[in-house]
């Protein structure tokens, strides 16, 4: 290009062209033209990722530290203990019958409340009892006398017995020297004796003999009558002993009417009320004594470190925020199926091997808690330490 030529962009038709391009060119361009040259930085470089061998150690560390701590917490937390749902409280339930039948007269209880052993429950009417008793009291009193006059009369028959033992030793005596006198005149010379006098004494000595025979009659009549005296007093003794069982009888009847508390605990299920005729054996409430202990059915599986004594901690699903203790106090000799009232019968049929639950008695070593009551057949959760 010459010195007197114009460059596009410096003569007025490239002024001229570059407006329109400008003009023609979007706002951004425009604006751009208008701004500073920005120089750009490049970004840095990614840090190149880390090789695959040392994800893979990194993730067997965290196995191998979670098991570690899975076992830890095994033989720490799970091994050393034995559990089962299949838990109940149970214990002894007195149920209150009459020993005699009466109208109640008397209800000193309502549901649920505590007694105390000896506290009067209910009375049933004693009025007939009452009676009873007065006469076998009289009864009584009677035989004594019945006994009183056998005793006396046993005495007199004594008396004659002895009386009629000497009336024979008298007529022995007699019948002795009669026949005494009968020898005398038969030893003397006839001519010397008349034979009246001879015959006189054959008649006394033959009458004095049946006199010791009648004696001795009369002395065994009167043995045999202290004999029966001595009876009598024998069966009026038992008369008496009889009337005094009546009496004790009759007295103990008389309490019967009286239905008290055997032992300390609560009145559970009552069914009598004020009025109701009662008969004996009739089951009219019961009482729940303070005594509970839990019936835990574990596997037959579970018991191979139990043992009796060993701690125990009681969850009741009642008071889920409390925890009871106790102690293993004894394993059942036998399976619970096994004393059901229709056990598995194996010999027959197809077998199937199921596992058993053998009872466990868990008792309770906190004192009664008012504040959580306990009762028969709420459920537990206990927890064994084996070892």
């Amino acid at each position: 290009m010459t010195a007197t030529e114009t460059s596009p962009l410096t003569s007025n038709n490239g002024r001229a062209s570059l407006t329109a391009l400008l003009e023609g060119a979007p706002a951004a361009a425009r604006t751009a033209s208008r701004l500073p040259e920005v120089v750009v930085t490049p970004p840095a470089p990614t840090p190149p990722a880390p090789r695959k061998w040392l994800r893979r150690i990194m993730l067997a560390s965290g196995l191998g530290l979670a098991g570690v701590a899975a076992g830890v917490y095994y033989f720490v937390a799970i091994a050393p203990y034995e559990s089962t749902d299949d838990a109940f409280i149970d214990g002894h339930v007195i149920s209150m019958a009459p020993q005699v039948a009466g109208q109640v007269v008397g209800l000193s209880v309502n549901d649920n409340q505590a007694v105390k052993q000896g506290e009067l429950l209910l009375q049933i009417d004693p009025s007939t009892y009452q009676v009873k008793l007065d006469e076998a009291r009289a009864e009584r009193d009677a035989a004594h006398s019945r006994l009183d006059q056998a005793k006396a009369q046993f005495t007199v028959d004594q008396d004659k017995a002895a009386q009629e033992q000497a009336g024979v030793t008298a007529a022995e005596a007699d019948a002795n020297r009669a026949e005494s006198d009968l020898r005398r005149y038969q030893a003397v010379e006839s001519r010397a004796v008349a034979r009246t006098e001879i015959d006189l004494a054959q008649d006394q000595a033959s009458a004095t003999a049946a006199d010791v025979t009648v004696a001795k009659n009369r002395a065994l009549a009167a043995a045999a009558q202290v004999n029966l005296s001595q009876a009598d007093v024998q069966t009026a003794e038992a008369n008496v002993e009889l009337a005094e069982a009546q009496v004790k009888q009759a007295a103990l009847d008389l309490s019967y009417t009286k239905v008290t508390a055997p032992e300390d605990g609560f009145v559970t299920h009552r069914s009598v009320e004020m009025g109701n005729y009662v008969q004996p054996g009739q089951a009219l409430l019961a009482i729940v004594p303070q005594q509970l202990w839990v019936v835990a059915n574990f596997k037959e599986t579970q018991l191979d470190d139990m043992r009796p004594g060993q701690p125990v901690e009681i969850a009741v699903d009642a008071y889920p925020e409390h925890k009871f203790h106790g102690h293993v106090d004894s394993i059942q000799a036998g399976s619970g199926a096994h004393f059901s009232l229709l056990p598995p019968e194996n010999a027959t049929g197809n077998y199937v091997k199921v596992v058993q639950r053998v009872p466990v008695k868990i008792v309770f070593d906190d004192p009664a808690d008012p504040a959580h009551p306990l009762g028969p057949g709420m459920s537990v959760v206990p927890v064994v330490k084996v070892k």
